[in-house]
């Protein structure tokens, strides 16, 4: 079991990878713990301290902030604010978003400037720990003020109330509190605010996909190559000069990639009729290099956010500040979202088109990659399934970030809607996966087809661990099948067990 501590320092995604590449436990640091509670002092002496209203703390929200709450109420306005913006709808978010959420939401309440009850804190790790996931729903963030709707349903189990997914099962939060013997948690002034007002939504979307994109964009080289080198393409728009005088890095790593993986084919090496190769082979520095470039701004983006304080209002103890503003708003991740969809959905468009042109009977392979066609379809269609999947990525790309609805009465009149381009950012990865799937399945058929010569030894164990799982295709058979053991090829295999 791998034990993380949260610190209120920097935290870098290969600090998260591991976390989430293991069983882990978390525990708080000495220093996170002095700052929450350092923090929670400050605010209990300044409520105490002063008549002066404070948004949230002692007033109602959104467009019921002139609305004062007394002393004694305090404590029932924040458990009133966490059930009343329960409002989720939608799918279920997935166990493996929910624990980043929960990581997420401790990290950024680590750093001591939102006014949380150390007891809180103790059981997210608690929830963390135990494998207890709130329930949350895919529907109802704007993205601003936050992730409002999902955050309260990931902080309603620790009043004892809500749903939690805990040993595969849907059940009462107050069912895992009797096992555990805990008692529900008393919010305290600020808390419900503290909780649900953050990013770790749109947040925790983005760093699954990019945990997941960092893996699919080094299979996406790995998979090119292959359809490069059973399509008998040429290596020298590889070659490192031409990619050093445009200058962009993704570009000449794309191409230094390639050329490693390709290093001691016989097939790349043997003299070509053909002078140039379609854009689809040709361009593949350039198109696939794009998308990491754009992956790798993304990724900038979501590290500042992993270590971000986004509730309102933040605490400034060593100031005497507390100031209501606006770091909630996801506009920066939104944005970033939209993007790295796109960047997902290039280097899925560019997958289909290399499927297209293996199946095209030129190159002296044969129609559809199949010894005898006309009786035999062969991968026809295939092809057909991939270019639903780009088309329908081409529609989950039209940006979230560009809309915003009004809300509250007017107060938040500004929102990102980057929930719902987490939400279609997800659904684009998956659909990147399919389709490199599509196309090894494509690939590893072509290549077949070259025989007695052979490929890289990188890309000859590639094929050969693939038809442990996937037979080559000799007259027509039920295709689905193959194509789910493709999809599940990549999904259990990493990239860098083929040593590039």
């Amino acid at each position: 079991m791998y034990l993380h501590t949260i610190q209120p320092d920097h935290l870098d995604f290969e600090a998260t990878r591991k976390v989430f590449a293991q069983p882990s436990q978390l525990e708080l640091s000495k220093a996170s713990v002095g700052l929450i509670k350092s923090c929670r002092k400050y605010l209990d002496e300044k409520i105490a301290g002063q008549t002066e209203p404070v948004y949230g703390v002692n007033t109602g929200f959104g467009s019921l902030c002139n609305h004062s709450i007394s002393a004694a109420d305090l404590s029932q306005l924040q458990k009133n604010l966490v059930m009343s913006h329960a409002c989720g709808m939608g799918e279920m978010v997935p166990d493996e978003i929910v624990r980043i959420m929960l990581f997420l939401k401790i990290q950024s309440l680590s750093y001591g400037k939102s006014g949380i009850q150390l007891k809180t804190v103790e059981r997210l790790i608690d929830f963390f720990n135990q494998d207890v996931l709130p329930v949350l729903y895919s529907q109802g963030s704007l993205g601003a003020s936050g992730d409002l709707a999902p955050l309260a349903h990931l902080s309603l189990p620790l009043l004892g109330l809500g749903e939690v997914k805990h040993e595969n099962k849907i059940v009462p939060a107050s069912e895992v509190y009797e096992k555990f013997g805990w008692e529900p948690i008393e919010l305290a002034s600020k808390e419900g605010l503290a909780l649900l007002n953050g990013t770790q939504f749109m947040g925790a979307y983005g760093v699954y996909i990019l945990l997941r994109s960092f893996e699919l964009e080094k299979w996406a080289d790995l998979i090119g190559a292959l359809s490069l080198d059973a399509f008998d393409g040429r290596i020298e728009p590889f070659f490192d000069p031409v990619h050093q005088i445009r200058h962009h890095k993704g570009q000449i790593d794309t191409a230094a990639q390639i050329r490693k993986i390709l290093e001691g084919s016989q097939l790349i090496t043997r003299p070509k009729k053909h002078v140039q190769d379609p854009y689809s082979f040709r361009c593949i520095p350039q198109v696939h290099g794009a998308s990491k470039d754009a992956i790798r701004y993304v990724a900038g983006v979501f590290e500042n956010e992993m270590n971000a304080v986004t509730d309102n209002p933040t605490i400034f103890p060593e100031e005497d500040l507390i100031i209501s503003a606006g770091n909630f708003h996801g506009q920066p991740l939104a944005l970033a979202l939209d993007f790295l969809a796109i960047a997902l959905a290039e280097l899925g468009n560019i997958s289909e088109r290399r499927v297209y042109r293996l199946i095209s009977g030129t190159r002296k392979l044969p129609s559809f990659l199949v010894v005898n066609p006309g009786l035999n379809s062969g991968f026809m269609i295939p092809q057909y399934s991939a270019a639903c999947i780009v088309s329908q990525n081409k529609q989950f790309c039209t940006p979230s970030s560009i809309d915003s609805i009004e809300s509250s009465q007017g107060q938040e009149d500004h929102v990102s809607m980057g929930a719902n381009g987490a939400v279609k950012a997800l659904k684009v990865l998956e659909n990147l996966e399919k389709l490199l799937a599509i196309e090894l399945f494509n690939a590893a058929q072509a290549m077949e087809f070259r025989r007695p010569e052979k490929t890289s030894p990188v890309l000859e164990k590639l094929m050969a661990d693939f038809r442990k799982d996937v037979a080559f295709v000799e007259d027509d058979t039920i295709m689905y099948k193959e194509m789910h053991k493709a999809v599940n090829f990549i999904k259990k295999k990493f990239v860098r067990n083929f040593r590039v």
